[in-house]
């Protein structure tokens, strides 16, 4: 029963290595890039050519990402098969992207970037082709080094094309280029990549598996980017002119809204990567370590949340002053955040038992839930109605996979609890959002209040996972 936990919290604290430079660099990099680039407009811009790469990604690689790291798990399925299989599809798929140019250039700034996003596209595929399958092959001490040594090289090209040659957002995304082909390039070789990738590996009955299984992901990708990444567009559509400022100029606040509630997303990243290989590979009392597993997460993730809504303020004072108040967007966003990673542990129920059309479905009626509020919060609430309208999609989606996911793994969702930790971070967000009186100390006092409802919990499952029996 112990090694279950151990092997999770080793796994853990491997990519824990791996994202977290990664994530401390989005952190750090934030603050950076709004003093390089000194207009709130240029950063808006770069948010919006930088999602316009997330969109595209999922679909050029058709969502394969999924399936080689699921079917590589797979013990009873030939490993070259599936790296060989999986670079046949991003090729196919790539192909198809030239093919498309003249409907891409339609999409806002695609034209002025094409050349950098088609290469971004590219090469992120092929270092996410081959970190997958290192992952798959559980070579996880690699997947942290590789993880470091990629943050380094993407802060250093960052600073050179931004502060050397003031290269603007191309600049921004050229970074990444570089730094994603370093890192396939190096996992590739030092994991002997290479020998998994023959001609003669293809599989077609594999490729038509791994395909059934990874293209409804596509648009489950792509209903994530609505509910994530589109609020930039809806900003910047809807909001040109709202207090006689530019729709980029919002979508510069926005982005840099998501800076706090980043620092949730790297929990989730961190946590996610090394749980789907618990979540496939650990068959005994899978309901029970499932439940368990929640319970822990939840009552981090809330503890988080509360922490960032009392700082998102302050910490705001780091930005360049013109940044400041981007501190609005924080709240909502920080829990629309937390219901991202928590359906985010509900999918991999759908991972393990191969049912990623139910992660399409249910992320499709959150992309339309969001896209609806989207048109009508932001006319009565301006900027700020796209963080209410993300939460609730996110919320929505946690709802439907709750209750269809019941019918594969009957996980204990500790309702009171999460009702609890819900409402109360509710509350912290709306005397910060409306200013009500003395609303630092009842955010701090709330803030305790949920660390401290949360801290038992935590720290009994914690004891677990570091293979230790609480005492009684």
């Amino acid at each position: 029963m112990d090694a279950k936990y151990k092997r999770l919290a080793n796994n853990t604290l491997l990519f824990a290595i791996s994202n977290f430079s990664a994530k401390l660099l989005s952190i750090v990099l934030q603050p950076y890039i709004t003093f390089a680039m000194g207009q709130v407009e240029e950063v808006g811009i770069t948010k919006l050519v930088q999602n316009i790469g997330s969109l595209l990604i999922p679909l050029v690689s058709m969502g394969v990402s999924y399936a080689i790291i699921r079917f590589g798990l797979d013990e009873k399925v030939k490993k070259g098969a599936v790296f060989t299989d999986g670079l046949l599809t991003i090729l196919t798929g790539f192909f198809i992207m030239l093919c498309c140019y003249p409907l891409l250039r339609f999409i806002p700034l695609f034209a002025d970037y094409a050349p950098f996003l088609y290469i971004h596209v590219l090469v992120s595929c092929l270092r996410t082709w081959c970190t997958q399958f290192v992952r798959s092959r559980q070579l996880n001490r690699l997947v942290a080094v590789d993880g470091v040594l990629c943050s380094a090289t993407n802060l250093g090209f960052t600073i050179l094309f931004l502060s050397g040659f003031h290269m603007g957002a191309k600049g921004y995304v050229l970074a990444i280029i570089c730094s994603d082909a370093l890192s396939a390039l190096f996992v590739f070789f030092i994991a002997g990549l290479g020998r998994y990738l023959r001609p003669r590996f293809h599989s077609t009955t594999l490729w038509k598996q791994m395909l059934a299984y990874s293209l409804p992901m596509v648009p489950a990708q792509i209903s994530f980017w609505v509910i994530n990444a589109s609020d930039l567009f809806f900003v910047q559509a809807m909001c040109d002119g709202y207090q006689d400022q530019a729709g980029t100029y919002w979508t510069g606040l926005l982005g840099v809204g998501y800076f706090l509630p980043t620092i949730l997303s790297v929990l989730g990243t961190i946590f996610y990567e090394a749980w789907q290989l618990s979540a496939v590979t650990e068959l005994e009392g899978r309901q029970r370590f499932f439940s368990r597993v929640f319970g822990l997460y939840q009552s981090l993730l809330f503890c988080c949340c509360a922490g960032i809504i009392l700082l998102c303020r302050p910490l705001m004072f780091i930005f360049k002053a013109n940044f400041f108040d981007a501190w609005q967007f924080v709240p909502l966003l920080a829990i629309g955040t937390l219901f991202s990673c928590l359906n985010q542990f509900l999918n991999s129920i759908y991972m393990v038992e191969k049912r990623s059309t139910l992660s399409l479905y249910t992320m499709l009626a959150g992309a339309v839930v969001n896209c609806l509020l989207n048109w009508l919060f932001i006319p009565v609430m301006g900027p700020v109605g796209v963080t209410l309208a993300s939460f609730l999609s996110y919320f929505v989606v946690f709802i439907l996979r709750a209750v269809n996911t019941r019918g594969l793994l009957a996980i204990d969702f500790a309702p009171l609890r999460l009702t609890f930790n819900l409402t109360m971070v509710l509350a912290e967000a709306g005397l910060m959002i409306f200013q009500t009186p003395y609303w630092p100390l009842w955010c701090a006092l709330i803030t305790v209040g949920v660390c401290a409802f949360n801290f038992q919990g935590v720290i009994g499952i914690v004891m677990q996972l570091l293979g230790r029996r609480r005492r009684a």
